[in-house]
């Protein structure tokens, strides 16, 4: 408990002087800038009198904020920078009605159009009320992209941001359209929140901190780089005028219908259990809002391991005798515990000017499922994460048609994973590796401690800017740059354990170079961006283009075929500076409207993307080299930090329609030609020795389509549905592919083949009956298409067939939700029940035996005991929620 004190208290007073620094170079600015480009919206429209004529100097103002402005001279407005939500809009002009707009929903990144008409009337007269209806389909928009309201994520059964993603089309296990995993950049508040480590989500945001997520799976704006296959975005929840207050809890267990996952079904109403508050209103300062908001997650798994051994026990192997000294309390084989939490505040003080700092923390504590320790879990190593993300907006309004923007953020990840945080701990001596032996629990590890040791550093600063202007009524003009400049660390943090092959270890501190320290780099990277959004009567043109810019700082040897200067003779290498990276990607999409009610639309864009930078820089000190001989020591796959960005080029072809009031269509059709992807090369040296090292040689393409209906609420009933198709193909599905290949004597030439992840049919569909402020019943059914495996026949050389050859088995999964609303003693209660994966399907394209495709048995089924044993190869069972949400409702 000390220690954990002592790292809270030295990641606070990083994060304090971190503040400081932001701080003072926010007031130093000469210029003033305002809040990032991408998460507020428009309204436009035109304001006309009972006989089609315009009004020009009409009133628009948006009630409760200080946004508004005037028509020009033929009745036309503009309003910029709205933060996305649900509003309500007043327009008046002297001698007419007063016209009040109810439920405008303003949406980031889009125009909203709200056409209104005024009445003359001589005297003074009650205002006349519409409500606003969200269009069924968003005829002006240039790609795919999918918004989900806080109404819509109240509504699902989904519990943090991934889960609203994977519903959306075109979205597979973490691919979107068929990309490689590390290709989509996550956004909080339009500012990346990606670990550059490994180009993935650097926090876990819980849907009670979502007011709107844009899930872009298709072509995308110069505004967003870093990416090859799409942009999320979330958008956080901010500070309200009057103080509210909202709770959930919500307790959960696993519900067995299946014999076949080998899993003991005892009653665990605390396997899963989740709480969470929050609080906004005002500060008591004028014109300050805030918002804090906190979480407690636990989950506990389902599979229950029993501590029938410790690390210290020893057993005699020859004699096959085992003396356990556990005491047998059983305890989750795997683990998640979080804390996770929001803090926000906002000041509009100043006229024209917004000024806001917010910080998004989690602490994970978790134990990853590992078979072989269900006897004896205090062995495995534990994994430790924490992640904040804060920094400082300001918002500053020039004139009605003019706002620039900047953003401040620091990024820090620190990741470890051990069993005991001292190198030099004497339980790793006393306990030794661990061992198991396959007389008892088939394989069980019944002594020692697992030996890894590794930690990941991510502190990365970003700065972010953006000038949008609305030069006239046909064009938008936006132009940006942003800069990040980060320190990544990652490796064994201070010495390596090895085990000896028997019951004791060796250490290994800071030997180079087979035993080396965690490695460091300080890459950075700039990119610039301009683009022009025309929207000339209803036809939409947004252009752009993209400038990006990657410096590793980092080396590489000079001569590749004498990388360490092992062979004596041969031309001498020496370390030499990686090359500056450049890149422009030109980004193109129209909207263009067929009828009142369709329009079709195109897009063409360029995207790079620098590969995962704990991939390019893992293994990078050809040190290692130094004994390389024709066929000596394997060293795995070296590093290359003078790697290409990887690129892709995606076209995109749509058709949007609205067949009723109620019903909408929207079709696209996709292709994305992938090149200079990181794959593997090998180099042969003077000496007629090979190692293999990365490089950008591996490729792909992905072709398909995406056919949505979207049905608005027809009395109780609302619906969607969204079918994908796709085949994605290239070379290899890991950069390491083809170099396990050779190490397998297998044929490593390149060929197309099925991905890994080439999910060919794809449906998701959403259901729901609702009455407001009474109850609400929704459900969601996700069919998968079985994803590509190799097929073996026996086994040794030669037993496998084509790679990706084989298709797994399609899959079937059910969520559903319900829940009551009711007032007690002044407060929105409501009561609800989730139930995950309703039909118990215990097979999701997960793993499948080689030889039979299935997941259940095998042609060796004597080879495979461990793994037919393991319940780890089925999917999550059923899952069913209880819980309750409080709100304050002023």
């Amino acid at each position: 408990m000390i220690r954990l004190i002592d790292q809270t208290c030295d990641m606070c007073k990083k994060i304090f002087r971190m503040n400081i620094h932001l701080l003072l170079f926010a007031l130093l600015l000469v210029v003033p800038m305002t809040l990032q480009g991408g998460t507020t919206g428009k309204l436009a429209g035109q304001v006309v009198d009972d006989n089609q004529q315009p009004l020009p100097g009409s009133n628009v103002v948006i009630a409760g904020t200080s946004l508004g402005g005037a028509t020009d001279a033929e009745g036309y407005y503009r309003i910029l920078n709205i933060p996305p939500g649900t509003y309500t809009v007043n327009y008046s002009f002297i001698g007419y009605k007063t016209v009040v707009v109810e439920k405008v929903l303003i949406v980031s990144d889009n125009t909203t159009t709200q056409n209104v008409q005024l009445v003359e009337s001589a005297l003074e007269a009650d205002a006349v009320v519409i409500v606003a209806d969200r269009p069924i389909v968003e005829t002006n928009l240039t790609s795919s992209k999918a918004t989900v309201t806080n109404e819509d994520i109240e509504n699902l059964p989904v519990q943090e941001l991934q889960d609203i993603v994977n519903l959306q089309a075109g979205v597979v296990d973490g691919h979107f359209r068929g990309g490689r995993t590390g290709e989509v950049q996550y956004q909080i508040n339009g500012v990346t929140v990606n670990n550059s480590f490994d180009n993935s989500s650097s926090l876990r945001i819980d849907r009670s901190l979502l007011q709107e997520v844009q899930v872009i799976s298709g072509t995308f704006d110069a505004e967003y780089g870093q990416a090859m296959s799409g942009v999320v975005n979330a958008v956080l929840k901010s500070g309200t005028e009057k103080l509210q207050w909202n709770a959930e809890a919500f307790i959960s267990d696993y519900v067995f219908s299946n014999s076949k996952r080998v899993v003991e079904d005892e009653f665990k109403p605390l396997s899963q259990q989740n709480y969470q508050i929050s609080l906004s209103g005002p500060t008591g300062l004028p014109d300050t809002r805030f918002i804090f908001s906190g979480r407690r997650f636990i989950d506990d798994g389902y599979v229950t391991a029993v501590r029938r051994f410790v690390p210290t026990d020893r057993a005699d192997f020859e004699a096959k005798v085992f003396s356990p000294t556990g005491d047998n309390e059983e305890m989750p084989l795997s683990y998640t515990h979080e804390w996770s939490g929001l803090a926000k505040i906002s000041n509009r003080s100043f006229e024209n000017l917004e000024l806001s700092y917010q910080a998004i923390a989690n602490n994970i504590t978790s134990k990853r499922y590992s078979f072989a320790f269900r006897f004896n879990p205090d062995g495995a190593p534990i994994q430790r994460n924490v992640s904040v993300v804060h920094g400082l907006d300001i918002t500053h309004t020039l004139t009605k048609n003019t706002f620039y923007s900047l953003s401040l953020r620091h990024n820090y990840f620190d990741y470890s994973d051990y069993v005991y945080e001292d190198f030099n701990d004497p339980r790793y001596d006393a306990a030794g590796p661990p061992i198991g032996d396959i007389v008892y629990e088939i394989g069980a590890n019944v002594q020692g401690v697992d030996l890894t040791r590794y930690i990941q550093k991510t502190n990365a600063r970003v700065l972010k800017a953006s000038l949008t202007s609305q030069v006239n009524r046909e064009h938008q003009i936006k132009f940006g740059v942003e800069l990040q400049d980060s320190d990544i660390t990652f490796g064994t943090p201070d010495g390596y354990i090895v085990g000896t092959g028997g019951t004791s270890i060796i250490r290994h501190e800071n030997e180079p170079p087979d035993y080396s320290p965690a490695s460091e780099y300080q890459p950075n990277t700039f990119a610039a961006y301009g683009q022009d959004q025309i929207e000339w009567k209803d036809l939409v043109v947004r252009a752009g283009a993209r400038l990006e810019y990657f410096d590793a700082r980092a080396t590489i040897p000079s001569d590749l075929q004498n990388p360490a200067n092992a062979i004596s003779g041969a031309p001498e290498s020496h370390p030499q500076g990686t090359t500056k990276k450049t890149s422009i990607a030109p980004r193109l999409g129209v909207s263009h409207p067929i009828s009142s009610t369709a329009a079709v639309f195109f897009a063409y864009g360029h995207f790079y993307q620098m590969p995962a930078l704990g991939q390019i820089f893992s293994n990078a000190n050809y040190a290692v080299l130094d004994e390389l001989q024709e066929g000596g020591i394997s060293y795995g796959v070296l590093g290359n930090p003078d790697i290409k960005p990887e690129r892709t080029i995606q076209y995109e072809f749509g058709y949007k329609h609205a067949l009723t009031d109620f019903l909408g269509l929207d079709f696209s059709i996709f292709y994305k030609d992938i090149r200079d992807l990181l794959g593997v090369e090998f180099v042969s040296t003077y000496a007629a020795a090979e190692y293999a090292r990365f490089t950008n040689v591996d490729f792909g393409n992905v072709t398909g389509f995406t056919i949505a209906f979207d049905q608005r609420r027809v009395g109780l009933f609302s619906s969607t549905l969204d079918y994908t198709w796709q085949r994605a193909q290239g070379n290899s599905s890991d950069p390491r592919e083809t170099a396990t290949r050779a190490s397998a004597g297998e044929d490593p030439r390149p060929e197309q083949i099925p991905l890994s992840w080439d999910q060919r049919h794809t449906l998701n569909a959403t259901m729901a009956i609702q009455e407001p402020d009474n109850f609400s019943l929704s459900a969601v059914f996700r069919y998968a298409g079985g994803q590509p495996y190799t097929p073996q026949l026996g086994s040794g050389f030669g037993a496998g067939l084509e790679r990706n050859s084989g298709k797994k088995a399609s899959s079937l999964l059910i969520d559903l939700r319900a829940e009551k609303y009711l007032k007690i003693a002044g407060l929105n209660t409501s009561l609800f029940v989730r139930t995950y994966n309703l039909l118990d399907t215990r097979f999701v394209n997960g793993f499948v035996f080689s030889d039979t495709g299935s997941p259940d048995y095998t042609l060796t089924p004597n080879a495979s005991l461990a793994t037919l044993a393991n319940p780890g190869r089925y999917y999550s069972p059923r899952r069913i929620e209880v819980g309750f949400t409080l709100n304050s409702g002023l």
